[in-house]
């Protein structure tokens, strides 16, 4: 069985997905650093639920970096799963910059 992405044939449609994300900022209970936030939540999209753990630090007030791990808890457990189903129940990681504005 291959589940290979880079074999997949994904479309902009099957990789595509809006969502609403739901977040709980625990940086000012958890008390590490006035600019340490760690943010568990809820993502709900279109083709997906989902949940995740993320991590920033502002450097100065209105730039920091974050990062980001996703899971998805309802997956698709179909026998022969489309590209965009594939692609939607895969553990993601995400690095990148925040800004406070």
């Amino acid at each position: 069985k291959n589940n290979s992405i880079e074999n997949m044939n994904a479309s902009f449609e099957d990789r595509f997905d809006i969502k609403v994300r739901f977040n709980a900022n625990l940086g000012n209970v958890v008390n590490i650093d006035t600019n340490f936030d760690i943010y568990p939540g809820l993502s709900f999209g279109l083709k997906n639920f989902g949940g995740h753990l993320g991590m920033r630090y502002f450097f100065t007030e209105g730039f920091g970096i974050y990062t980001e791990f996703n899971a998805p808890l309802a997956i698709y457990t179909t026998e022969a799963l489309t590209p965009a189903e594939k692609l939607h129940n895969q553990f993601t990681v995400n690095l990148g910059a925040s800004f406070n504005l």
